[in-house]
C-alpha cells in the first residue's frame, strides 16, 4: 500500500490492544498519528480514497476485534489537546480529555460538569452524543471543526450533525477535529464540588477500577430522537440485564460485572472474541426474558482472527 508521507507519526501494522481500555485487539495496517491540523488535512486528501479511515480516540468505548483493523487508524495526540477559554465558551482540541476541559471550565466559572465523569477524549464524544447526569454534548456544542475524507477542514454546527441519543450523523471517514461548546455562567467552588460528588457516586456504583470500556448497552427505552433530558424515562439496561440473572456473567477472560452488570470487564486474559462474545449472549438472554433488544453502546471495529467467525455471527 503506498501512502503520502506525513510529518507525523506513521506507523505499520501497531497492535491497538494497548490504545483501548479493554487491552484487546489485533493490529491496524497503519497508524497516523498526525502533528497538526494541516498535516491531518494533507494526508486525507492525498491518501487513496479506497484506504479506509477509522479515527480513534483514547480507546475508552471500543472494542478492536482480534484480527484488527484494514487501513488507516487516526490517532490525534499533542497537536490536538490544547483547551481555551473565550467569554463563557470553551474551544477544546478533539484529543481533550472530556475529563479535563470539564475542570478548566469550571475553573473559568463555566458549567460543563456533565463531561467531568465521562471516559475519553472531545472527539469521541461529538461523535457519540456522551452525555451524563441529564446533559448532553448536543445542548452545549455550538461547533465542531473536522477534516473530510479528501481532505478539506469544514466547521460544523449542532443541525449539521443531526444529534441523537448516543449518536451523530459524522460522515464515516471523517475525523473531528475540534469542538467549542458554551456552557452556563458558575461558581467555580460550587461546580468543582458538584464534579467531586459525581466522581464519588460513580466510584461508588461502578467499576472504575476494572478494565472497562464503560456502559456496555444504551438505555432500551426513554430517549427520544434528541436525546435531551426531557426524553428520560426509567426503564435503564443494567436493570433488565440484572433480572435476567446476568450479574457476573463470564465467557473466558469477559465477565458483566457484579458492581454494575451494563460494564463488561476485561478479568485478565480476555479476547475480544471473549468480550463480544459474551455480549451477544447477554443480549440474546434479556430478549428471551424480557423481549427487550438491547443495542449496544460500546463501538466493535475490525475483523475476527483468522480462522474465527465474529461472535455476533456465532451467537
Amino acid at each position: 500500500m503506498d501512502l503520502p508521507t506525513p510529518r507525523g507519526a506513521l506507523t505499520p501494522d501497531r497492535p491497538l490492544a494497548d490504545l483501548t481500555w479493554l487491552r484487546v485487539g489485533g493490529p491496524a495496517d497503519w497508524v497516523f498519528q498526525p502533528a497538526d491540523l494541516d498535516d491531518l488535512a494533507g494526508f486525507l486528501a492525498a491518501l487513496d480514497p479506497g484506504v479506509a479511515v477509522f479515527a480513534m480516540g483514547v480507546g475508552s468505548n471500543l472494542i478492536v476485534r482480534d484480527g484488527g483493523l484494514r487501513g488507516v487508524v487516526i490517532r490525534l495526540g499533542r497537536g490536538f489537546n490544547a483547551i481555551r477559554v473565550e467569554g463563557r465558551r470553551v474551544i477544546a482540541g478533539a484529543a481533550a480529555l472530556d475529563a479535563q476541559v470539564a475542570r478548566r471550565a469550571a475553573e473559568a466559572g463555566i458549567d460543563l460538569t456533565f463531561l467531568r465523569t465521562i471516559p475519553g477524549a472531545i472527539g469521541g464524544a461529538v461523535r457519540m452524543n456522551a452525555g451524563c447526569y441529564g446533559s448532553y454534548v448536543a445542548d452545549h456544542l455550538i461547533s465542531a471543526r473536522a477534516v473530510t475524507r479528501d481532505g478539506a477542514v469544514v466547521t460544523l454546527g449542532r443541525e449539521a450533525l443531526n444529534f441523537a441519543y448516543r449518536h451523530s450523523d459524522l460522515p464515516e471517514g471523517w475525523v473531528i477535529a475540534e469542538a467549542t461548546f458554551e456552557g452556563a455562567a458558575g461558581n467555580p467552588e460550587a461546580l468543582a464540588q458538584r464534579m467531586a460528588t459525581q466522581l464519588q457516586k460513580r466510584d461508588e456504583t461502578q467499576p472504575v477500577r476494572e478494565r472497562s470500556a464503560g456502559s456496555t448497552f444504551r438505555n432500551p427505552a426513554g430517549f427520544s430522537s434528541t436525546g435531551r433530558a426531557d426524553d428520560v424515562h426509567d426503564l435503564k439496561a443494567w436493570k433488565v440485564i440484572d433480572a435476567a440473572g446476568l450479574r457476573g456473567a463470564r465467557r473466558g477472560g469477559a465477565q458483566m460485572s457484579e458492581k454494575h452488570p451494563n460494564f463488561l470487564i476485561n478479568t485478565g486474559g480476555a479476547s475480544a472474541a471473549d468480550l463480544e462474545g459474551l455480549g451477544e449472549a447477554v443480549r440474546k438472554r434479556v430478549f428471551q426474558h424480557s423481549g427487550i433488544e438491547l443495542e449496544w453502546e460500546i463501538m466493535r471495529v475490525g475483523e475476527p482472527a483468522p480462522g474465527e467467525s465474529s461472535q455476533a455471527d456465532q451467537e
